[in-house]
């Protein structure tokens, strides 16, 4: 595989993770507006962290890790592709922007389906590991 086709592909995982966020957000939102309709696996936020944690207040929490995850991990990708800030602000921002949504995660492990849960941990590692440790790539933007 090309150095440009792992490039698309490590920007869009950049991308459609940001996305995945607003998944959990519009869970978030229609068991909220929609109590008590199925949900599948998708629970109303809790956190086994803080359990006398009130269920708005909880609710409000995880909205605001799933916003931030959101909007970051987004303006990560369009920054890995040079579009809308400076190509070198993508690493530090999808490093913290990683360790938001993990915190999230972990702060309200079980509270939605084990797979989404596991792969969106997945990928805040990967995110971690390629950026903290093989400092990937060697050139800023998609387009150095």
């Amino acid at each position: 595989m090309s150095d440009q086709a792992i490039r698309i592909i490590a920007a869009g995982v950049l991308l459609v993770h940001g996305l995945g966020h607003g998944g959990a957000l519009a869970a978030l939102a229609w068991i909220r507006l929609r109590p008590g309709t199925p949900t599948g696996d998708w629970l109303a936020a809790r956190s086994w962290l803080v359990p006398s944690l009130p269920g708005d207040t909880a609710m409000t929490l995880a909205s605001a890790f799933w916003i931030v995850s959101l909007t970051g991990f987004v303006i990560a990708a369009l920054s890995f592709w040079g579009v809308v800030v400076p190509g070198s602000v993508w690493r530090p921002l999808a490093v913290a922007v990683a360790l938001i949504s993990a915190t999230g995660i972990v702060m309200f492990f079980g509270t939605w389906p084990m797979l989404n849960t596991l792969a969106a941990l997945g990928v805040n590692v990967a995110v971690l590991v390629a950026v903290l440790w093989l400092h990937w790539p060697p050139q800023a933007t998609f387009g150095g």
